[in-house]
């Protein structure tokens, strides 16, 4: 089976809970890091899927490297490949189908209830709610075919899918080591923006972190199983192509 290939940007923001999953189901992956200038592949088709993660940036700066990882979730796309993306992945996918992405009303960083449209149920386990972790300033439309599968209170899009595609405009992924880490990393910014009625302290961040991520991961347990059986199983000869 091909691997899953994994976009990360941040030292920070890794796979985390996911790669420990496509571990447990025997699933390969292989990560590339923007953040070490490490060449994207050319094309989509090497792999059985893509997973696209957080970043620091918005989908809308100006950066090579978010170009090109557009054109290969473009390229997807248009394979029928499964993308899955998580939070600023989530916008570029919203992007790359014809979407805006654009400031939501306030950032929205911390723990939060959201609810599940009837149709995305079973992706969700069957939850009509649930709680995920946020770190967010963007917001995405929902492009053209695709259907609304998350809302909140302070942001009305928090997910989509689109055929094999899954789109979380949130952190499924977290571990408690992660958000310990961006709290850590990301103190001033927590104080500079605790005004917003969707951000929370680090206090409460990390209150009872460990049962949250349990909950969490309960969760996208359910989510990662339904992605990937749509992944490609097809074995192939690999020819890497690089920009």
């Amino acid at each position: 089976m091909r691997p899953v290939a994994i976009l990360q940007h941040e030292a920070n923001q890794g796979p985390g809970y996911l790669a420990e999953f496509l571990h447990q189901q025997g699933i390969p992956c292989e990560t590339f890091r923007a953040d070490k200038e490490q060449p994207l592949p050319h094309r989509a088709d090497e792999f059985s899927g893509l997973v696209v993660l957080g970043s620091n940036h918005s989908v809308n700066d100006e950066q090579p490297w978010i170009a090109h990882e557009q054109a290969l979730v473009q390229d997807a796309v248009a394979r029928d490949l499964p993308v899955l993306g998580h939070c600023f992945g989530a916008q570029l996918l919203a992007k790359s189908c014809g979407a805006r992405v654009t400031r939501n009303a306030w950032p929205n960083i911390g723990w939060s209830k959201l609810w599940v449209t009837p149709d995305a149920r079973a992706l969700f386990g069957g939850r009509a709610q649930t709680t995920v972790f946020n770190w967010h300033y963007d917001t995405f439309e929902i492009p053209p075919g695709a259907r609304r599968s998350l809302f909140g209170t302070h942001c009305i899009n928090k997910g989509f899918t689109m055929g094999k595609h899954v789109a979380l405009q949130c952190h499924l992924e977290v571990t408690e080591e992660s958000v310990r880490a961006w709290c850590h990393e990301s103190k001033h910014e927590l104080e500079h923006v605790q005004k917003s009625p969707a951000v929370q302290s680090e206090a409460e961040i990390l209150r009872d972190l460990q049962s949250r991520t349990d909950e969490l991961h309960r969760m996208a347990r359910s989510v990662y199983h339904q992605w990937t059986l749509g992944l490609r199983r097809t074995s192939v000869v690999r020819a890497k192509l690089y920009w």
